[in-house]
């Protein structure tokens, strides 16, 4: 049985927990900088998972749009078709969780779509933060609202107009 190894990355809107092996990155998700110990964030981080630091950080600093990654979420399958068709949604843009449903072809699905990007274990790699009501509002999203707003922004930052 494989070993199931953890590291702690700083970001600018929380800590990433990264849990994987060898098989894949099973989950990212953010703390809060007070839920974890300093010791923790400065221990070395297993090969396995150095990658999938290394990418948050390109992403973090602008020089990612995607991840490329070997992932092994944990989930259903319908789960995992839903995270799956995240993985659509380009960068800087967003659809609504109607529109998600649309694509996945059950527009009834809606709820059970909005639940399933809820439970999404890979924070960031797998942008479910793309997703928002269709008033254009920020809706339900587990790393907090603010957060979503942040990556939002970061992905698609307003540009000043030129005065001249």
């Amino acid at each position: 049985m494989l070993k199931t190894e953890t590291t702690y990355y700083k970001t600018p809107i929380g800590i990433a927990k990264i849990i994987g092996d060898t098989n894949g990155i099973q989950s990212v998700s953010v703390l809060n900088d007070d839920e974890i110990s300093q010791e923790l964030l400065h221990q070395k981080t297993p090969e396995c998972l150095q990658d999938c630091v290394l990418q948050l950080q390109e992403y973090f600093n602008g020089k990612r749009a995607s991840f490329n990654l070997t992932v092994n979420p944990k989930g259903t399958s319908f789960q995992k078709k839903v995270w799956k068709s995240l993985l659509d949604i380009p960068y800087g843009k967003t659809r609504t969780y109607l529109q998600q449903s649309k694509f996945l072809g059950d527009v009834k699905a809606i709820r059970a779509v909005a639940s399933a990007n809820g439970k999404n274990p890979l924070w960031i790699v797998i942008p479910c933060h793309r997703v928002i009501g269709s008033n254009g509002s920020l809706t339900g999203y587990a790393g907090g609202i603010w957060r979503k707003k942040w990556l939002l922004a970061h992905e698609n930052p307003v540009k000043q107009q030129s005065l001249f």
